[in-house]
């Protein structure tokens, strides 16, 4: 049963930080691209970043460079997101999502909560 668990979301003052993880099982982690999503109230959701199976390259909406990283663990299957310098628009529920192109296999977590609010 394929699974991902998203934690460590919740409320922060803006400035503040948060580390998201997602942890995944079920599936053969080591070949998935793996990504966090984010969706904002009345708005559709987007990519945050993304990190490749072997952890060799990453990519950040321009909205978050320099503030956020994407890192995974490969002995833990767990893909984590630190997020510094939160603004209020970071505000939203983050997804975690594992994708396999070349098997069209792409898998979603239920989300966890962000808000950066004073």
């Amino acid at each position: 049963q394929v699974q991902l668990v998203e934690s460590g979301g919740g409320l922060v003052q803006p400035g503040g930080s948060l580390r998201l993880s997602c942890a995944a099982s079920g599936f053969t982690y080591g070949y998935y691209t793996m990504s966090w999503y984010r969706q904002a109230p009345g708005k559709e959701r987007e990519l945050v970043a993304s990190v490749t199976p072997n952890g060799d390259f990453t990519n950040y909406a321009d909205s978050v460079k320099g503030r956020f990283t994407i890192s995974r663990d490969s002995l833990k299957n767990t893909v984590y997101l630190q997020m510094n310098t939160l603004k209020p628009e970071d505000t939203g529920v983050y997804y975690c999502n594992a994708v396999r192109q070349n098997i069209l296999a792409s898998y979603w977590g239920q989300g966890t909560q962000v808000t950066v609010s004073s």
